[in-house]
């Protein structure tokens, strides 16, 4: 009888272990890509970053930490990060979701992201993909998107320094 085939290590630690705080997906998604460059820098050329949002700054994610029930959070946008792996798998790594930590990325589009046939025109999203060794290298944030009119924090920003590239 033949063995089946370890499945290769996860490019990421267990969700309890990554860098995360709440509200800032762009940020964590970036330690995301740091992780895996530090843990697993073959893969880093199968990840990608993924940006969510529209003209709108209105888009719809079920299965969110911060949703009610089954309603979707209104998010003016999200950031995920994709892996597709060189095995054929593609998962999504979301810290904000309740679906599994890698999701597999046929769930998270069924269950997070759900047909835009039944999502109203103004709040279809539209998707950007950065490779994520480019995003390691090109984000930056003074996270000043973050703060009100009082110049007062919307939520709490993260421990650690703002992200810099090399040129900021």
């Amino acid at each position: 009888m033949q063995e089946a085939a370890a499945s290769p290590p996860p490019v990421l630690p267990d969700r309890m272990d990554c860098c995360y705080t709440g509200c800032y997906c762009e940020e964590n998604v970036w330690k995301l890509c740091e992780a895996i460059r530090e843990r697993a820098p073959r893969a880093l050329p199968e990840c990608h970053t993924v940006f969510l949002s529209n003209s709108h700054k209105m888009i719809p994610i079920w299965k969110q930490k911060c949703g009610k029930g089954e309603d979707p959070v209104i998010w003016d946008y999200h950031v995920i990060l994709l892996h597709d792996g060189s095995d054929g798998q593609r998962v999504i790594y979301d810290l904000d979701t309740v679906l599994p930590f890698p999701c597999p990325c046929d769930t998270y589009i069924k269950e997070a992201l759900r047909s835009d046939d039944i999502i109203h025109k103004n709040f279809r999203r539209k998707l950007r993909v950065i490779p994520a060794d480019e995003y390691l290298k090109t984000f930056a944030s003074d996270r000043s998107h973050m703060k009100d009119a009082n110049n007062e924090w919307r939520k709490p920003p993260p421990p650690y320094p703002c992200i810099k590239t090399s040129g900021e």
